[in-house]
């Protein structure tokens, strides 16, 4: 017996090295994520004095490693001009149904922001209309509008697409990709269509499984925005956008005579016309504090032996949510998991590239700020790029890695878009692992994390995201990781508590992080291999367009 259990432990030694053997080290992870998610760093907050901290950090990290500025002007950062906005406390927000006015209240009932700079919004009395899923896709046969005139009104819109809750047998089941959600079910894509519509406002009726997030992550932001500077963000932003809490949606329409229910069936129908939530009204007054605040992405890179204009990005977001309401005696919104250990995943294949020879193609190590502000520091880069884009063979993107240690698969979010899946495949087959497509593709997770920036730009891309469903851990199987997802978004998501910890187990982090410099390394090393967008991609023909400048 003693002879079997030692032979035992030799087995799970050798098990535990192979899981862990590779240029990833685990345990360079956690000191990384224990520096950028200390309380020194103050939650990482775009314009804060934790920003300084984490640039000087991050410039200090990649200047180690004897890596080459890649920002403006031969720097290690690149200027973002943002428009911080801020509702003030004490924000009177109400709906009226048949005179009698109800207070809700901001952050518990709703949560509402702005993203125009002035210094007060007042909305007295806008008549509200539910105008369904919102969707206008003229390419699919669907318009939620029907020439309705939202202009003046306030537009109440259901998150996710009409194909959602779609039903066997529906007409509509499929159209939008099934439960797997389109750019359509997307928040960003709501507000942006109530204001091409003329709406005042809008605001969308939370529900978890269509949201694929609780109401804290919706609450975290407390009422702060951020956007990029725009000429002009009255013509492109709304007056007030925001959410509100299904139990208020449900008790509100009923109030106007109306069956909440019944209401979302219907709007699963192509035949769907906008409904006035009749004698509902609803009103606004609140101060906005807004300034311009210029934040930085940092980026290094390894400029490339043969072909230096073309590259392979590596990147993640140093962002988190900054200081706010104590909970447990925290203040800190530390962001830990959220994207510290992204960060440090990719100083940890900076680090990697930085001990071997140089690759043939230009390698980048980027560390985007404003991701948790809706995805702007990608976004600038997308628009504003300082390297080729029509030449970036591709870019890996980290964004929450799992820290329940080693797993016998790896989640793929985004499934099905490129030929990088089946590189992906290949790499997890040299580890003896597999690829599980993402468990819950009606979250939208592809639309939520800063590749899409990229991939708006024609890029191929893919993201290494732990929340797109459990991993099958050696320790626990799939149940053990789909808890620790579970526990986390309930509980952490965007909270205090999302902090490092000594108990945390990142060696299958580290499996997850080897993929892509795996993956990432032969693409920058082959000159004549150019991944691309799967057949049926909505990227595939953005890409197609600049072909001409990879022959």
């Amino acid at each position: 017996m003693k002879i079997a259990l030692t032979l035992a432990a030799v087995l799970m030694a050798t098990t535990v090295q192979a899981q862990t053997a590779g240029p990833i080290d685990p345990a360079r992870l956690s000191a990384i994520v224990k520096v950028l998610a200390s309380d020194e760093f103050e939650g990482r907050s775009p314009g804060s004095p934790g920003e300084q901290k984490t640039v000087d950090y991050l410039i200090g990290q990649f200047q180690a490693l004897k890596l080459e500025p890649a920002g403006d002007k031969g720097g290690w950062t690149q200027e973002v001009a943002l428009q911080k906005l801020q509702v003030q406390p004490g924000a009177r927000l109400s709906v009226a149904v048949a005179g009698k006015t109800t207070v809700l209240e901001q952050s518990r009932q709703i949560n509402v922001t702005t993203l125009r700079p002035v210094d007060h919004v007042a909305i007295v009395g806008a008549p509200m209309v539910f105008v369904g899923y919102g969707v206008k896709a003229p390419e699919r046969g669907w318009d939620d509008f029907k020439g309705y005139d939202l202009k003046g009104k306030v537009a109440v819109f259901l998150i996710n697409d009409p194909d959602f809750e779609a039903q066997p047998g529906e007409a509509v089941a499929g159209k939008f990709g099934g439960q797997a959600a389109a750019y359509y079910a997307r928040w960003t894509y709501k507000y942006e269509e109530a204001v091409r519509q003329g709406a005042v406002a809008a605001l969308i009726v939370h529900e978890t499984p269509g949201a694929g997030y609780g109401w804290s992550t919706v609450a975290a932001s407390n009422g702060e925005s951020f956007d990029i500077v725009r000429p002009d963000l009255a013509k492109d932003k709304l007056l007030l956008q925001g959410w509100i809490t299904r139990e208020t949606a449900v008790d509100l329409f009923q109030r106007a005579g109306l069956d909440f229910e019944a209401l979302k069936t219907s709007a699963r129908s192509a035949a769907f016309k906008p409904v006035a939530l009749t004698g509902a009204t609803f009103s606004a007054d609140y101060g906005v504090a807004h300034s311009q605040v210029t934040s930085r992405n940092v980026i290094a890179k390894l400029t490339g032996a043969s072909k230096p204009l073309e590259s392979v990005m590596f990147s993640a977001h140093w962002d988190a949510f900054g200081l706010g309401a104590p909970v447990n005696g925290d203040k800190v919104r530390h962001g830990a998991a959220d994207d510290a250990i992204g960060v440090a995943g990719v100083l940890e294949i900076a680090r990697a590239f930085a001990a071997g020879p140089r690759p043939a193609r230009t390698t980048l190590f980027a560390a985007w700020t404003a991701e948790e502000r809706g995805l702007l520091g990608s976004e600038y880069y997308g628009v504003n790029p300082l390297t080729p884009l029509d030449q970036m063979a591709a870019n890996f993107t980290l964004d929450v890695l799992q820290t329940a240690g080693p797993a016998r698969d790896v989640v793929l979010v985004g499934y099905g878009q490129s030929q990088l899946d089946d590189r992906l495949i290949a790499a997890a087959r040299a580890q003896d692992r597999t690829v599980t497509p993402d468990a819950k593709p009606e979250r939208g997770l592809f639309f939520r994390a800063d590749h899409f920036s990229l991939a708006k730009q024609g890029v191929p891309v893919m993201l290494m995201m732990g929340l797109g469903g459990g991993a099958d851990l050696i320790s626990g199987g799939r149940a053990a990781g789909d808890k620790w997802v579970s526990d986390y978004t309930a509980n952490c998501y965007h909270q205090p508590c999302d902090a490092w910890s000594p108990d945390w187990d990142l060696r299958g982090a580290a499996q997850d992080v080897e993929l892509f410099y795996v993956m990432g390394k032969a693409i920058a090393s082959d000159p004549k291999d150019w991944p691309d967008w799967k057949d049926g991609s909505e990227f595939k023909a953005i890409r197609e367009r600049s072909a001409a400048a990879r022959r």
